[in-house]
């Protein structure tokens, strides 16, 4: 790697300078707390401030530390997860509290590949703990500091293929400093998200744009260089919305797959070429039902990797057919409003709950 145009040292003093006067105060910069702070890192992860703060708040509420999110039961996390979307977060976060009280005796590790050795923590979250947390050395790399550095020292390259991105760890180590690192990572996150923005950077504020080597090229609105984006693949479902005596069947998706642990209505993907309505009738045959059923709209929903059209299906069952366990429940509208549904069968909800 070659050497900084500049001395580490000069970009941190004018990065610590700027981050005192207009650092954001938000609720997890409130505390030390290490569980706290690893939770915020966990739940910004894909997902942004302003649609953070009230889940952030909420969970704490009903977890207020790792022994309490350790003894709940899975569905209850999900439940205060639902809408922030990529539930494996979730997942890894209850599992991990778990380990912490395992194999920690209930209290965080502070090692940095301590931390990384539990469920659903990268280098750049056990990075972020260990300096807000700890304040120790731990350098981070999420998409805002990415961005951040390659437009710094005007690194071209696709940030996240393995040569460039092991330039970028190895830049993060060196800015880093053994002072402060505490205020330095929530000063370099906070510059991503407020001042070095994906579009439009707003170069005018920025405390480091004397030092950018993409400011100084014009390449400010060209870096960092942009993977050729995959087409999102379309996928037709259909779901059945079965009634009986005004409950409706649900089923909890296997915990070891997508969306897994979150709850469904019966569905299942339509093969090409064939109507809805004929994977619907084999769908219904399949819960052990031969009712009538009524084709009742459609919804369409994003998930990270696909997007869904799904055909919605209504009928009057028997429920002696299917027995209510852990896996399958019969559930009033007022039950289902609180039920950990995913995405798109929480959108085909409310046509239930619209005819009540």
């Amino acid at each position: 790697m070659q050497p900084l145009p500049w001395p580490a040292e000069d970009m941190n003093r004018r990065l610590l300078t700027w981050y005192g006067r207009v650092g954001r105060d938000l609720p997890w910069r409130r505390t030390r707390d290490p569980y706290r702070i690893w939770l915020s890192e966990i739940m910004l992860q894909q997902t942004g401030v302003v649609a953070v703060i009230p889940y952030y708040e909420r969970f704490l509420k009903a977890f207020p530390d790792v022994a309490a999110l350790a003894a709940a039961p899975l569905d209850q996390v999900l439940e205060l997860w639902a809408g922030l979307g990529y539930y494996r977060r979730a997942r890894f976060l209850h599992e991990a509290t778990r380990r912490v009280m395992s194999e920690h005796g209930g209290r965080f590790p502070e090692q940095l590949a301590a931390i990384m050795a539990l469920p659903g923590i990268g280098r750049s979250t056990a990075g972020a703990i260990v300096s807000i947390a700890f304040d120790r050395k731990g350098p981070i790399l999420d998409g805002n500091v990415r961005r951040v550095l390659c437009r710094l020292l005007a690194i071209t390259g696709d940030p996240r293929s393995g040569k460039v991105e092991k330039q970028l760890w190895q830049l993060a180590e060196i800015l880093t400093p053994e002072d402060r690192p505490h205020d330095y990572a929530q000063a370099i996150m906070d510059l991503g998200a407020t001042v070095c923005t994906p579009r439009r950077p707003d170069c005018a504020a920025c405390p480091l744009s004397g030092l950018c080597q993409a400011f100084w090229q014009g390449l400010q609105e060209q870096l960092p260089q942009r993977s050729v984006r995959k087409t999102v693949p379309l996928v037709r479902q259909v779901a059945l919305l079965i009634g009986h005596q005004g409950r409706y069947l649900v089923r909890k998706r296997p915990l070891d797959g997508m969306l897994g642990g979150l709850w469904e209505f019966p569905s299942a993907t339509v093969p090409e070429g064939e109507q809805p309505e004929d994977t619907a009738r084999s769908l219904l045959s399949g819960e052990g039902l031969s009712a009538v059923f009524e084709a009742r709209g459609e919804v369409r929903h994003a998930y990270s990797h696909f997007r869904v059209e799904l055909f919605l299906f209504t009928c009057e069952g028997s429920g002696a057919g299917r027995v209510a366990d852990e896996e399958t429940r019969w559930l009033l509208p007022s039950e289902l409003a609180e039920w950990p549904l995913h995405g798109s069968h929480k959108k085909a909800l409310t046509l239930i709950l619209g005819r009540e």
